[in-house]
């Protein structure tokens, strides 16, 4: 049977003339009109002043610490329940990293933790010279509370939107809540570059000295000559071609998604234990990753009991992210829970799970996953097909 991918990449056809676009005028370098265009666009989408283009999403958050002035033994606040990349850039910058809870509602940082964490900064008097809030498979963050312990405090957020680019919050892009946001263009993103980053804001100087910064921090003088270190982390003028054809389907691609989260749910929604990952009122995730969690207490299958199982079907699924402070690489970091008596990041990790989500998956496919999943679970099928879905 064939492979079906957790998130594999989907071209939308107009790729090619963009590319051609950089032949044609032979740019191909890490710089050129593909990279200010699709800067631009980016910009305009989230309706921020400014982007800048990076070579992946970790060089772009990365950048931001930098341009946050975050030095040696500095401490950073971030998300427990993430992918690594989300924390690496702090160990890049030699700062100390503490990791904030989840909460029920979003999956995403609790507005509980945090508060408990920026009380004991402030009573140690070693305040965090930023915190880094990830809005997780695609849902946003419970912003208003956050921005609010945020600003009470004085510490700016950078908001690490890698998988929520097309999610909204209360009306508001994902991305341009705080001092900086970033996005990731990975082959697994609602939209790719192959590989690529952006890191947006309404700082305009700022982000020139980022892109000063991402090009070897090269002074302006006839030879090369460099007074600070800098980074090779600029995108290629041809992958940006690419991401600006993808941005153009960019909606398109949240509307499918989401349709196959609609579908997953229509089909075993309604078995007892089984929860997919919620949707905070007046916010529009774009479902990047269809994750769902399985109560032990009444579904015997463990999340990789069924990983397995649909892998020897040829289908790809995954666990939720193991929470960064259960990582071997940071063993001994703070970490604030929820509450005492709740981990959530914990608790998603081990009854969590992702299913294939692709805006290119097909109907057949999909139906493939849902019948071997209701298989696993003993279940009855759902009287009514996807094809009525379509």
């Amino acid at each position: 049977m064939e492979r079906i991918f957790l998130s594999s990449p989907h071209m939308s056809g107009k790729e090619q003339s963009y590319i051609e676009y950089a032949f044609d005028t032979n740019w191909i370098a890490p710089l050129g009109p593909n990279v200010d265009g699709f800067e631009r666009e980016i910009a305009d989408y989230v309706q921020l002043k400014d982007a800048a283009a990076t070579s992946s999403g970790t060089a772009a958050l990365h950048l931001a610490l930098e341009l946050l002035d975050v030095q040696k033994d500095d401490v950073v606040f971030c998300s427990t329940l993430t992918f690594i990349a989300s924390a690496n850039p702090i160990l890049y910058m030699n700062a100390t990293p503490v990791f904030i809870d989840s909460e029920e509602k979003t999956w995403n940082m609790s507005p509980n933790a945090l508060e408990k964490a920026l009380k004991d900064a402030k009573q140690n008097g070693k305040m965090p010279k930023a915190v880094i809030i990830v809005n997780l498979y695609g849902q946003s963050a419970m912003m208003d509370e956050l921005i609010a312990l945020c600003d009470e405090f004085g510490v700016p957020i950078v908001e690490d939107a890698a998988e929520s680019l097309g999610a909204y919050y209360k009306g508001k892009p994902s991305g341009s809540f705080g001092k900086y946001g970033v996005f990731s263009f990975n082959g697994n993103k609602i939209i790719t570059t192959s590989g690529g980053g952006m890191l947006v804001s309404n700082d305009v100087e700022s982000l020139k000295h980022a892109r000063f910064l991402a090009t070897q921090a090269r002074d302006t003088a006839v030879h090369y000559q460099h007074s600070m270190m800098g980074y090779n982390y600029r995108l290629s003028n041809i992958l940006a071609g690419v991401g600006r054809a993808q941005l153009e389907v960019l909606d398109e691609r949240v509307k499918a998604r989401r349709a196959v989260f609609n579908r997953y749910v229509e089909a075993f929604g309604g078995v007892e234990g089984i929860d997919f990952m919620p949707e905070l009122e007046n916010t529009y995730g774009n479902r990047w990753l269809t994750t769902l969690t399985l109560n032990p207490e009444k579904i015997k299958t463990t999340p990789y009991e069924l990983i397995e199982a649909l892998g020897k079907v040829n289908i790809e699924a995954r666990p939720v992210w193991k929470p960064l402070h259960l990582q071997p690489l940071f063993k001994g970091s703070a970490f604030y829970t929820n509450s005492d008596d709740n981990v959530v990041s914990e608790r998603l990790f081990k009854q969590g799970i992702c299913l294939p989500s692709g805006s290119n998956l097909t109907l057949e496919q999909q139906q493939r996953v849902i019948d071997k999943v209701i298989e696993v679970f003993g279940v009855e099928k759902p009287a009514s097909s996807l094809k009525l879905n379509n």
